[in-house]
Order: structure tokens, then sequence, then C-alpha cells
């Protein structure tokens, strides 16, 4: 969830995970080091080595090199396949895509579903130019990740990075399964998530520098994909009838049905960069950014991001060129799309409890502790919110943009979450009520940066104390009021009234 600028200070969290290393500085003593710290040698594709880590140890065998793609959905600006194809190089080996397809994802629809494969249908000529062969698998990728690795007698399994406790699991379940090398690589994040910092950061002011001190190092240039050499294994993909696939996801989430405003794939997504990074938009983002109704100020390039169908690194470097001509607005959109997008999974990566209440900071959690008991002036059900049946137009007119357009404005989603909050029984029923409308209506949600935005309304997560209120605590408030400071909530309103009207719905209130 987007969030609009503010201070951000909050208790710090010890994390559980291992942490980074940094490399040595001579080259024999970078590999030596490299491999001795759960990293890969460095080679002339990928570098510094430490965007690949090994969750899995050992040398690579001579079958061919799979990289199993999971969040970066694309096959250009891949620092994963680029590890994949680098490696398979030095044995002459063929390199394989795999992808997984579960059945269902969280909560899902017909929306996230659509968008995410009509985005992987576009990729296969492209691996087809490359020499690359393309396994669709279906199931539990516990189970179909190891059996493709030794029925094709692989020789290194790859994977992209994943934060979120789901993609976890299913990395450290493969990893049991496989008796050779397994490799995971950032290809999300500009700096590795285990780079930049080793330890759940208190906010941006704490991660910030940690950031802007390697993008040096980490924001290059990516080089091209390189042929592969051909797959004359025994075992083939099976013939993927992309129509029916697709057909048969969106019928069974189409209680969210796709959308039609944002089309999908590595195409769609590096024309509406182009289209983002011009002095009409991009020169006037950290003016008007806040403005909901000013969406264009904004780069809506979050989908892209979030099915990896863009890579953060070719966004960054790309703005990065017109710095000279809107240096506001460049260094205000790379704030948001690296140093705020990153703490995000860095949140997530570290904290286990990322969804839960357990993960506020002793001081939000003791201020909201003896608010438990405050009277609320309304209390709604999941149900009620999700139908926008609330006394507040302005909360159902976010909530409408959101159900109808699979995307509600940054500004709104602070308001629309802070207010779950205050119409809820507790701190744990507004996370859950949050997270579980944002996972299921956002095309960008079931991500670090959804479950950051209603930890930071619901709890206070990367953000300090303010001024004690009912209800909230010491929690950052927001109201109508200050809405109506901000933008015309008159305009907003009617706006999304007349296009929650043309699917049937309107903002119109309890």
């Amino acid at each position: 969830m987007a969030r609009g600028k503010r201070k951000t200070e909050a208790e710090d969290n010890d994390s559980k995970q291992q942490p980074a290393k940094q490399a040595k500085n001579s080259k024999e003593s970078d590999a030596e080091g490299e491999e001795q710290n759960g990293f890969v040698a460095s080679g002339e594709l990928v570098k510094p080595a430490t965007r690949v880590r090994q969750l899995k140890g050992g040398d690579a065998g001579k079958g061919p090199v799979i990289y199993w793609m999971s969040r970066d959905q694309r096959v250009h600006d891949n620092w994963a396949l680029l590890h994949a194809c680098e490696v398979a190089q030095t044995t002459g080996a063929p390199v394989l895509i795999a992808f997984n397809l579960v059945e269902k994802f969280l909560v899902a629809g017909a929306r996230q579903f659509g968008f995410m494969l009509r985005g992987l249908k576009e990729l296969v000529p492209q691996m087809d130019k490359l020499n690359i062969t393309f396994f669709l698998l279906r199931g539990d990728p516990i189970q179909t990740i190891p059996k493709l690795v030794k029925d094709t007698d692989a020789g290194l399994l790859v994977t992209d990075f994943a934060a979120m406790r789901i993609g976890r699991e299913w990395r450290d379940g493969v990893a049991e399964k496989l008796d050779i090398p397994f490799h995971e690589v950032d290809a999300h994040n500009v700096v590795p998530v285990w780079v930049a910092s080793d330890k759940r950061e208190t906010g941006a002011r704490t991660i910030r520098s940690k950031i802007n001190k390697k993008l040096p190092e980490y924001l290059v240039d990516i080089p091209p994909v390189p042929q592969s050499a051909k797959y004359e294994g025994k075992v083939k993909p099976d013939k993927v009838d992309w129509d029916k696939i697709i057909k048969g996801a969106v019928e069974a989430g189409k209680e969210v049905p796709e959308i039609d405003w944002c089309k999908p794939g590595v195409d769609a997504a590096l024309e509406a960069l182009k289209a983002f990074l011009t002095k009409e938009r991009l020169g006037h983002f950290t003016a008007d950014r806040n403005d909901p109704n000013k969406p264009g100020a904004l780069s809506g390039l979050s989908p892209y991001l979030h099915y990896g169908q863009l890579g953060a690194q070719r966004m960054a470097l790309d703005a990065v060129k017109l710095r000279s001509k809107f240096r506001e607005g460049v260094d205000g959109f790379l704030e948001e799309s690296i140093v705020r997008r990153e703490l995000s999974d860095n949140y997530v990566f570290y904290e286990k409890n990322y969804d839960k209440f357990e993960a506020a900071a002793e001081w939000a959690k003791k201020s909201l502790d003896l608010h438990r008991k405050d009277k609320r002036e309304y209390l709604y059900s999941r149900e009620q919110f999700e139908k926008a049946e609330t006394h507040d137009e302005l909360w159902n007119a976010g909530q409408m943009e959101m159900v109808v357009l699979g995307k509600m404005h940054g500004f709104m989603r602070m308001y629309w979450a802070k207010k779950i909050v205050e119409w809820t029984e507790s701190p744990e029923q507004a996370i859950e009520f949050s997270i579980y409308l944002n996972d299921k209506y956002e095309i960008d949600g079931r991500d670090s940066n959804g479950y950051v935005g209603c930890m930071w309304s619901c709890v206070g997560i990367h953000d300090q104390g303010w001024a004690e209120r009912a209800v909230f605590g010491k929690i950052r408030y927001m109201n109508y009021a200050g809405c109506k400071r901000k933008f015309n909530i008159k305009t907003y309103v009617e706006r999304i009234d007349k296009l929650a009207r043309k699917h049937g719905k309107s903002v119109k209130g309890a």
C-alpha cells in the first residue's frame, strides 16, 4: 500500500535471519569468501555475486540448469535467469524455465490469475528465440519442482527471491527434496534484501543510507540474456493450451473480475513506464502524488512490478536518465520505488509475523492494548466493508475504487485502512479485514507493500508514536477533515460513484 511522506520511527526488532556478508576486495579472496558465506563466486554476467545465495550448496552438475520462475515473470532484465545462463555456459548445458501454477493463491481471483497468465503467455516466444525450453507445471511446487529436477537430470536449480511466508515455505520444502545445488537470486530488488540489511529495520530513516551507499555498486546496466544450448533431453514439456488455462482460471475466480485499464505483459509494462517518464507525469510526481483527483501523477506500474513483468532495476535506470530534467520528481520516485519498496521486503523477510498484531513495536502494542475497550462510534462487519456500506461516502468511494478498478489511490489507501481500525472491534480484526480486502481486490495485493501498508495503518509499523487518542492510542490518526484540506472530496467521490454505477455499484453508504 502506498504511503505519503512521513517520519518513520518505531521500535527495532531483532531478526532471525542469517546476516548478509560483504565481499572481500581482491578477486581471489572474493570467490573464496563468497562461497564460504553462502554466496556464489562472481561471474561476468551477474555482479556483484551477492545477488545470489545458496539455499543448498554443492557443485553444479553437467545436466540442465533449471530456473524456477516465480516472483519475477520476465525474460529480460532478470538477474535470476542471467545467473542460470551463466552457470549453464560453464558446462555447455541447456537452460530450462519452469513455472508452477497453483490452483489457489491466498484470495487471488480472476483479476490476479488472468493478469499473471496473460503475461506468462507472452514470454514463451521470447524463450523460444533464446533456445530456452519452458515447462508449465501444475500442483504443489514442493512436489512438482523436485520431480522435474530428477526427470531432467538437472545439475542446478535456480529461483528468484521470495519474501513472503508461502514462498519461503515452498523454497524450503523444495530444498529438502533436492540432491543438487539450489540458488536463490534477488531479481526483485535493486540492492538484494540480505545485502541491504541483516535485520528488520525500524523504518525508512534507518535503511535509506544503507541502500543509497550500495546503489553505485548495484544500480548498474543489466546484460542481455545469452542464447542457451539446445535442450535434447527425453523429458519434454506438455503442450500448453493457454486459452483453456486462462479461461478456466477466470471462470474459477469470477467473483473478482479482470480489469481493463491495465494491459498485462512485459511489452505493456515497458510502454507504461515510457508513458510515465514524461514532464506531464514524472515532472509532477512529487507535487501531485497525494491528490486522489490527479491519478496521472502516479506511475501505475505496481501491477507490473508485483508480477515481475517489469524489473525495479529497469524502472530505476530509465528514471535516473531524466534526473537533470526532473530532479525533484526523479528523487521522489526513487525514494518510493527503491527505498520504500525494499523496506517492505525487509520487513516481510525478517519478520515472521508480518501480518499479525505480534509484529507491532512494543510502544504500539502497549498503547493499543490500553484502548481495547474504548467505545467505537461505528462497528461494521467484513461484509459491510466489502460492499462499501458504511456511513462515510469518502471511505465507500475508496473501497469502490479498489473493487472496480483493482487499484485504490495511495493516499486513499491510508485513510481507508485507518478507518477500518476505527470501525472494528480490535486491532487484530482491523488487520484481518484490511489485509483480506486488499489481497482480494487489489491487482497488486498479496505483496510486501500491501502488508506494510496495512500494518503501518493498523499498528504503526515503520512509524512513530503520535498524540494519544481513543481507539488508536498513539497510532497515527487520519480523518475526513484532514482529507478535505488535502483534496476536493466531492470531485473524488462523484468520479468514483460514476465509475461504480457502470458496474452496478454505488458509494451512497449505509
